[in-house]
């Protein structure tokens, strides 16, 4: 959860600067964690700032095409947050705990990290993401014996696993 109203203009400034000198990252020179972890970042970054720029909206879906707009741009490149998460996050990592790392700025989805990922402890920082949702009520929950999960775990069914027992394994390995 994050005040937008509290946000002032050196925070934006702050958060400029920031996802500018994300973009200025030769991402070649890095190794696998320190590109997942940079990437991560800038979604973050880019998602908040795409906030900040659309003050009073109830919601990032009423931002018109807020996944097709152009958010940063690396080495010349345009980049979408589609761009980010389905066509450099997903295809690198290959792995289901991506889903706890980005953030798209709604209630459904898992909280922003407090701090930057960071390559040196990226693995660390999954775990503690993934089982913050999934214990979380937003992530998994269970009524009456019955369990509901996040549109996520549907949204990304295949990035869970190849069936109900994989995701479900998944799950119990968090929970």
């Amino acid at each position: 959860r994050v005040r937008y109203s509290a946000v002032t203009d050196a925070d934006k400034d702050a958060l400029a600067r920031y996802t500018a000198a994300l973009e200025a990252v030769d991402t070649a020179s890095l190794n696998r964690r320190e590109q997942l972890a940079l990437w991560f970042n800038l979604y973050n970054a880019a998602t908040v700032k795409l906030i900040l720029e659309n003050p009073g909206v109830a919601s990032i879906q009423n931002i018109s095409k807020p996944w097709e707009s152009v958010v940063a741009t690396l080495k010349g490149r345009p980049l979408t947050l589609n761009d980010i998460e389905h066509g450099i996050i997903r295809p690198v990592a290959k792995e289901p705990r991506i889903h706890y790392a980005v953030n798209c700025a709604s209630m459904g989805c898992p909280n922003l990290a407090r701090e930057p990922f960071a390559g040196a402890n990226l693995e660390a920082q999954l775990e503690t993401a993934a089982r913050a949702y999934v214990n979380h009520p937003r992530g998994v929950n269970v009524i009456k014996g019955k369990v509901r999960l996040s549109k996520i775990f549907g949204w990304y069914r295949d990035d869970f696993g190849k069936d109900d027992a994989a995701l479900f394994d998944h799950i119990r390995q968090y929970a």
